[in-house]
């Protein structure tokens, strides 16, 4: 956590800034550790602190030992105004793309400083992995692989896909999850053209496709899957359209390594399922990067320039979507290494006939 406050405090120095105040939760734990729904850190040139409500004090002083402690009262602004004004901040920056507008005219009509919008500082940090993120990830990942293999014994006709959620959640939290990395995606059928199909109460029938998207979270971090099974009677065009999909996954990972863009790996997986005759059938972006955020950067869509380096980890997700008829999508989590990639999931990518 010292580094990464470090880090800042650099940054503060070389923008001639005197402090940043970070609100996001997952910037927050990033660089405090503290776990708490509520609360703030302000990082100076030379200081930082966490500054909390009375709830929260102690579990604060276990979890941020790099960083002071202080309590605030019933006004936060208030009392966030004197802390400033002892510490002698005269500019403050926040972050433009989180605080709302009313948290914005507080700050501006409370704090005697000069406020400066500043875009992705901490994002920008978290970017690469630590060795212990990884680790994190690396656990939040195999309990996601753990509910595949046990989903797939579960799922059967007559089942609805809400069915189906519940006791896949149920499940990861048994095998030491926090809770779902997000709302669980069962869509099934023509439901599968939904690329966000949250589960319904729609019944599993014979024949038809289910695409399968959730994720765990261990220690505060994510993982992300998706895998597309079938229903006791595989169909011609439904083996095609698989086979298209991860023909374009299997080539965008092994596009995966450091010195390319997001935009680079995008286009490989893009450009096959395109030759095929489905380009107008996937609609988002390759992939995406996960961490204490389900969706973080960096990004694989068109137009995404961050270059990849290694400890970044990405999705690598593509889809065929067909309206009336279903979709298919196949998603793992890679790791970005020094040649190349390491593909963190395991579960199998064969088409599987429950």
């Amino acid at each position: 956590m010292q580094q990464r406050i470090e880090q800042v405090q650099r940054k503060l120095q070389d923008t001639g800034l005197d402090g940043i105040l970070v609100t996001t939760p997952e910037n927050r734990r990033y660089l405090s550790g503290f776990t708490g729904t509520s609360g703030f850190v302000l990082i100076t040139r030379e200081e930082g602190y966490l500054i909390t409500d009375f709830r929260y004090v102690e579990q604060a002083r276990e979890q941020a030992p790099y960083l002071e402690i202080v309590q605030h009262g019933q006004d936060f602004y208030g009392d966030l105004a004197k802390l400033l004004q002892e510490l002698e901040v005269r500019t403050l920056a926040f972050e433009e793309e989180h605080v709302t507008y009313r948290q914005y005219r507080k700050l501006r009509d409370k704090l005697d400083v000069a406020l400066e919008p500043v875009r992705e500082w901490i994002e920008q940090l978290r970017l690469v992995k630590s060795e212990a993120e990884i680790a994190r990830l690396k656990k939040a990942v195999k309990i996601a692989d753990e509910g595949f293999s046990h989903i797939v014994g579960y799922i059967a006709v007559g089942k609805t896909e809400l069915d189906i959620s519940l006791e896949l959640e149920f499940y990861m939290r048994k095998q030491g999850a926090s809770g779902a990395a997000f709302d669980i995606i069962i869509a099934s059928g023509p439901r599968g053209a939904l690329p966000h199909g949250v589960a319904s109460d729609k019944t599993i029938q014979k024949g038809e496709l289910v695409v399968m998207d959730f994720g765990a979270v261990y220690a505060g971090y994510h993982s992300d899957i998706t895998r597309t099974v079938n229903i006791g009677r595989l169909g011609e065009k439904q083996r095609e359209i698989y086979d298209i999909v991860l023909e374009a996954q299997q080539a965008a990972i092994e596009a995966v390594k450091p010195g390319v863009t997001g935009a680079e790996v995008d286009q490989v997986a893009r450009d096959i399922i395109k030759d095929k005759g489905y380009g107008d059938n996937f609609g988002h972006g390759l992939g995406h990067g996960v961490g204490l955020a389900i969706h973080e950067g960096p990004r694989l869509a068109p137009g995404a320039d961050t270059v990849l380096k290694p400890g970044m980890v990405v999705t690598v997700e593509p889809g065929i979507y067909i309206p009336g008829w279903g979709g298919v999508r196949i998603e793992d989590i890679v790791l970005v290494t020094g040649d190349g990639c390491e593909v963190l999931t395991a579960s199998t990518k064969e088409l599987l006939v429950l």
